[in-house]
């Protein structure tokens, strides 16, 4: 009985960090997304980038360098979608309303194309 109850507290603090993790991945998007959706700096092509390895990371592998080049603000938004990935129990696109939708859109303005088979 004592190791149900140890799993289950275990379950608990899973389920306690994935809920954050995804709750700071949301705001975190959507921070990103308006960024790369602005246009407006040089880092708006990174961030557009790392959008498209998160959405799919077999087309676009993701670079863990490319962090270095912005912002530190801009830097944890990238890190907090890492770590809802990590816990999450759904894809960060689903976290917002039309998060796929505005992701796809990022990829087109920036020029970035799913390699052809």
């Amino acid at each position: 009985m004592d190791e149900i109850r140890r799993f289950a507290a275990f379950q608990a603090k899973v389920e306690d960090r994935s809920t954050r993790a995804q709750a700071a991945a949301a705001h975190a998007l959507d921070r990103l997304l308006r960024k790369a959706e602005s246009r407006d700096g040089g880092q708006a092509r990174v961030i557009a980038g790392f959008l498209a390895s998160i959405y799919d990371p077999e087309a676009f592998p993701l670079d863990p360098r490319l962090m270095r080049s912005v912002d530190v603000p801009v830097s944890d938004d990238m890190l907090a979608c890492l770590d809802a990935v990590r816990w999450g129990r759904a894809e960060l696109h689903t976290l917002l309303p039309n998060g796929e939708r505005r992701i796809l859109n990022v990829c087109d303005a920036w020029g970035l194309q799913w390699p052809k088979d």
